[in-house]
């Protein structure tokens, strides 16, 4: 589960919570600051006086002691408790109402041992939710000190704690995998794209806790891995044409042979399909008998190719073959036996010889030129000589083997590791195949390995949650490369870790801003930013035609890559995070231009557009953008509820639970055609169960209901005018887009700190916990300190314990 902090409790600095914790206690928000000590002025004269100054004595001040600090433990016994028991006590200690039971927190232990718990009751009367409306209300100032309390007291908890957290093996999701694929061998080629879907957790696909493996995930890795292989490595092409003794003339069958008991021939009418160089093959055995072994002549047509000794006996045949040199054609190729011998006075079983002949088989041509690839070349750099040794080819083929399992792998492998992948190398070798069907194999091995299907952290200590360490550099490049490209190191990376310098932390930022230069850091877009907005839904949506016929595939596809556009354009040019705020520019082409009424631009190629007069009003940032509009909206109408729900949750990581079992959908429009939309939802909230989480959602997105269904501008919804006004959960009154976004800009802090806990989340590959709050304070706190810069967020990330660092896991 992630613990989240709470959306709209004021930030406080760093140095503040410092000093509630070192000095053992607090200011109220409210107390007045301690007595200052103000020098006596006096005149020179005075400053000295004499036995025979007439000025009077100047009486002796009387200081007063400043006021003592109040502990953490006054704060909870005179402010906190007595909270509790006014305004949660009905619902959260007789009852424990939607499953929270505030009953033990008695103590300020009791919220060290239940951070998490503590964690969404201060979230939720930071934010307004708690208590529900309709219920006793404490004053502004009241929340204000709970807050300022929790989070000391969050803040102390998690000061106990040094967790690095622990991340479940992870194995590559399907984009991780594609583009491992991708960068390994130059593929322009999807094999991941016939797996199965991935399962998502805490937002994302690339969570380790929900990446298992199926039997039939474990079936497409086999055939992609012998599909890569195949697209990447050239094998020379080899037809073969097999003779069993069925398609065989000459002698007569024998025990499923063809036997020569006398001088003969076996053969086969092979048609060469071109000039050139081809291989021949023959199995065969014989009786032997006399001084010499059976002799076999091997001939293609009338030409005699090789004399063969025939030493192999029938229960264990052998395989003669040789090259011969033949024309294009249909050609007689034969094995003839020459030798034949019979003695009579020789004992049974000496006394005669014979040939026996189990297939012929033609593999060719063997001398067409062949087109090599780029991943060819790359993959098998040492060509051995045709004429090389076995050693040779072995050693060839480790040096082959050892680079391509230490890309893959994204480590060094170990010798034994090479020596088990050689196995697959030598096996191709018995059968006759050529060297490059042997790389083939080695290469399959390795994408079916759990070195290459996971990203694999091995630990001394898995289950001891007490024993945490850094990570290698290898395993620290893997965690950055997945992190910034979804992809595996690339070389320079892997030059780093090899070397053992990448956990520097001076290289590791280094090469982190290196790599957000590079164009595969577009993946950050494609695949945190469209998970993070929800973007991956906007291919399934489809409002009604009817309602609004303006929308098609082109607009749909020009509202998706508008914003992934405009995220993509903060991380390359390394600009404030704040313009997913709000920002007076955005990428826009024709479909999209006509929807937001910007005149002058024509063409399917996104552009960037400054917004001036109406439209600057209008636009900017992503909640105004009509990929989201439209993502929070129902085929057929608005919905203000999933547009404050999507604000909460991607804004300020607010999100509210879900309804209640048996609470009715809101009403459509064929029920009562005569009330508004915001009178049905003002109806809906009158029942206690939705009021609530209404209270905090409805506002927000009744000051968006200026934009339709596909985010065009309106100011009458159907008959009704439209009514922008809306109401926050702590009171705050706004209305329209341009006053929610300056309600945003106004809490930016809430907004970086619940970016920071979804990128963290994405980076890391688990949920995040109350133990995890000191490092989002960390990265919050020095991305205001660079104008909330992306690479800021991006810096401290990687900078991070949870990311540097893991721990072993809890036995049980």
């Amino acid at each position: 589960m992630t613990h989240r902090r709470f959306a709209h409790a004021q930030p406080r600095a760093l140095c503040a919570a410092s000093l509630l914790l070192a000095g053992g206690g607090a200011w109220r928000a409210s107390s007045a600051p301690p007595q200052k000590f103000v020098p006596i002025q006096t005149s020179p004269k005075s400053a000295h006086p004499t036995q025979n100054s007439t000025a009077k004595p100047t009486a002796k001040p009387t200081l007063k002691p400043a006021t003592k600090p109040i502990t953490h433990e006054q704060l909870w016994t005179r402010d906190v408790l007595p909270f509790v028991d006014k305004y949660c006590a009905s619902c959260h200690i007789g009852k424990a109402k939607g499953g929270v039971s505030l009953k033990d927190f008695r103590t300020p232990d009791a919220v060290f041992k239940d951070a998490a718990l503590w964690e969404r009751v201060a979230q939720n009367v930071g934010d307004g939710a708690m208590p529900p409306p309709g219920s006793p209300q404490p004053t502004a100032q009241q929340r204000r000190d709970f807050v300022a309390w929790s989070e000391s007291a969050l803040s102390k908890a998690q000061g106990k704690i040094l967790d690095p957290g622990r991340v479940t093996l992870r194995r590559l999701n399907k984009a991780e995998y594609d583009a491992t694929i991708r960068d390994l061998f130059g593929l322009d080629f999807h094999p991941a794209a016939d797996f199965p879907s991935d399962d998502v957790g805490e937002g994302f696909d690339n969570i380790g806790d929900v990446l298992s493996i199926s039997p039939l995930l474990m079936e497409k890795y086999l055939s992609a891995a012998e599909q890569i292989s195949e697209k990447v490595i050239s094998v020379p092409s080899r037809a073969k044409a097999h003779y069993e003794t069925d398609r065989l003339e000459g002698a007569g069958l024998q025990d499923g042979s063809r036997f020569m008991s006398s001088t003969a021939e076996v053969f086969a009418q092979h048609n060469f399909t071109q000039d050139g160089e081809y291989l021949v093959r023959v199995q065969a055995w014989a009786h032997q008998a006399g001084g010499e072994p059976a002799r076999m002549k091997l001939k293609v047509g009338d030409k005699e190719i090789k004399i063969f000794d025939v030493t192999a006996v029938a229960d264990k045949p052998q395989v003669y073959e040789e090259k011969v040199t033949a024309a294009a054609g249909k050609t007689r190729v034969a094995a003839g036996f020459i030798n034949d011998f019979y003695d009579e006075k020789l004992p049974e079983g000496r006394r005669d010889r014979n040939l026996a002949v189990d297939w012929i088989e033609v593999v060719g041509p063997l001398n067409i030129a062949r087109e090599l690839s780029p991943s060819h070349k790359k993959i098998i750099f040492r060509e051995p000589a045709p004429d090389a040794t076995p050693q040779q080819l072995t050693e060839a083929a480790r040096e082959i083997v050892t680079r391509l399992a230490r890309r893959a792998w994204r480590r060094p492998p170990q010798p034994s590791e090479i020596e088990r992948l050689l196995r697959a190398v030598e096996m191709a070798r018995k059968d006759k195949e050529p060297f490059e069907r042997g790389i083939q194999l080695a290469m399959q091995a390795i994408l079916v390995s759990p070195n290459f299907l996971f990203r694999v952290e091995l630990d001394a200590e898995p289950n001891n949650p007490k024993a945490s360490r850094f990570l290698t550099d290898h395993e620290l490049a893997t965690r950055l490369s997945y992190f910034l490209w979804s992809s595996t190191p690339d070389e320079k990376l892997d030059w780093w870790s090899d070397k053992g310098a990448l956990s520097k932390p001076q290289n590791l930022l280094h090469q982190a801003h290196l790599m957000l230069k590079d164009a595969r850091s577009q993946a950050l877009t494609d695949n945190f930013a469209a998970q993070w907005l929800h973007l991956r839904m906007l291919d399934q949506l489809s409002p009604d035609p009817d309602a609004f016929p303006v929308f098609t595939d082109d607009l749909r596809d020009a509202m998706k890559a508008e914003t992934l556009a405009f995220f993509g354009n903060v991380v390359r040019e390394d600009r404030s995070i704040l313009e997913f705020l709000d920002a007076n520019y955005s990428f826009l082409n024709e479909p999209l231009a006509k929807l937001y009424g910007v005149p002058n631009i024509s063409g399917p190629q996104l552009r960037r557009v400054t917004f001036s007069g109406e439209t600057a009003k209008r636009r900017g940032g992503l909640v105004t953008q009509a990929s989201i509009l439209t993502l929070t909206s129902n085929p057929t109408r608005t919905s203000p509820v999933k547009r404050g729900k999507w604000v909460l949750e991607q804004f300020w990581n607010a999100a509210p639970p879900p309804p209640p079992p048996g609470v009715p959908d809101l009403p459509g429009a064929t029920v009562n055609p005569n009330l508004s939309l915001r009178q049905k939802l003002e109806q809906h909230r009158k029942n206690p169960s939705c009021a609530s989480c209404h209270a905090r959602m409805d506002g927000i997105g009744f000051s968006l209901e200026n934009y339709d269904a596909t985010g065009a501008w309106r100011t009458k919804d159907g008959k009704f005018a439209v009514d922008t006004s809306g109401t926050l959960a702590d009171g705050t009154k706004f209305s329209g887009p341009v006053q929610l976004k300056t309600i945003l800009k106004a809490r930016k802090d809430v907004f970086a700190r619940c970016f920071a806990e979804k990128l963290l989340t994405y980076a890391i590959g688990r949920g995040l916990t109350t133990a995890d709050k000191r490092t989002v304070d960390a990265i919050v706190e020095q991305a205001k300190t660079k104008n909330y810069r992306f690479s800021s967020l991006i810096d401290a990330i990687v900078l991070s314990e949870p990311f540097r660092k893991k721990r072993g896991d809890d036995a049980k």
